[in-house]
């Protein structure tokens, strides 16, 4: 009887384990990037870190959303590139969490800059001998989900993926001159659970966003997208072409008040052939209101933030529904 009352424990938590969600919080660094995701089993995978600071605010903010999400540690942490905003909080958060394995996309190409060296050497030294160098088609194990790398130090996928194929909108596409900062190495990934995709390249350039896009269309569609750079920064990146061609069903802009989603990137979103909605993690002050999204869907809506974050919940059916912490308010769509 024993044997049995413990095969049916086993039996029920793995019947438990398979009915949850997968959820994606996006984590309010006001500008920079942390994107935790939980998978159906309960494994994590988070993807950067967020600012560093006296006061240790971004690491901070990780760690409560991980709690809330009913973490006692980060399974995985995936650095896009080496900027202060998406490296920088990675030192502090593993005091407040443990992180188990570490993944990135190998040397930093400005660890010549004092501050670049500084960043790196400190992540270098949080991840000690638990880091793992990314490569364009290599596969991040992470359980019930599939994530599959497609762009890495400067590199992109060579082979493109079940779905894609010529890209019209490659006709008279602007190209701009190679990036040679930290930028252009991230990091990105498409993770796939049943219908549902989600697409993060970190704050990957114009010039490697073309090649994902140009002549052949390498990633197909997607149904969420997290908007590359906080929103195009700068039109630094934000490729049409790509954009266009990705056709996601939803945008996630993980901008700051007063960093990312200019005017022309948010003309880009908008113009998205079968987008659904964008929600922003803050209104941009630069911006009017016909270039923000309605107040509802937007986290954080003053620029004095107070650190709201956005959640996608995942069924296995192919809905989600995305909730703003701000006010509760939420919305469900089914991934086509």
């Amino acid at each position: 009887m024993r044997k049995l009352f413990f095969l049916g424990v086993i039996a029920a938590a793995a019947l438990a384990a398979q009915s949850r969600n997968l959820d994606i919080y996006w984590i309010d660094t006001e500008g920079g990037a942390a994107t935790l995701i939980v998978t159906p089993s309960g494994q994590s995978l988070l993807a950067d870190t967020g600012n560093p600071g006296p006061a240790d605010r971004d690491p901070k903010r990780i760690f409560e959303v991980a709690k809330l999400a009913g973490l006692s540690k980060i399974d995985l942490l995936v650095t896009t590139h080496y900027h202060s905003d998406h490296v920088g909080g990675a030192p502090a958060l593993a005091k407040l969490i443990p992180i188990g394995k570490f993944y990135d996309h190998g040397e930093s190409v400005e660890a010549s800059d004092p501050n670049g060296a500084r960043l790196f050497n400190a992540y270098k030294a949080t991840a000690g001998e638990n880091r793992t160098v990314l490569k364009p088609g290599d596969k991040i194990p992470l359980e019930s989900v599939q994530v599959t790398v497609l762009t890495s130090n400067g590199e992109v996928i060579a082979k493109p993926l079940p779905g894609s194929g010529p890209n019209p909108v490659c006709k008279d596409a602007q190209t701009k001159p190679p990036d040679t900062t930290e930028n252009q190495r991230s990091a990105g990934f498409l993770l796939t659970y049943g219908r549902f995709k989600f697409l993060d390249l970190g704050d990957l350039t114009w010039d490697k966003e073309m090649e994902l896009a140009c002549p052949v269309n390498k990633i197909g569609t997607v149904t969420l997208f997290q908007a590359t750079h906080h929103g195009f920064h700068l039109d630094y990146s934000g490729a049409p072409a790509l954009v266009w061609a990705l056709k996601p069903q939803v945008v996630i802009v993980n901008n700051g008040a007063r960093k990312g989603l200019g005017m022309n990137a948010y003309e880009t979103i908008a113009k998205i052939p079968g987008l659904e909605a964008s929600w922003q993690l803050h209104r941009s002050v630069a911006n009017d209101d016909a270039h923000n999204v309605r107040e509802q869907t937007i986290a954080n809506v003053d620029p004095a933030s107070d650190g709201h974050w956005i959640k996608a919940s995942v069924s296995k059916d192919g809905k989600f529904t995305i909730t703003n912490s701000r006010n509760d308010y939420s919305k469900t769509y089914t991934a086509r």
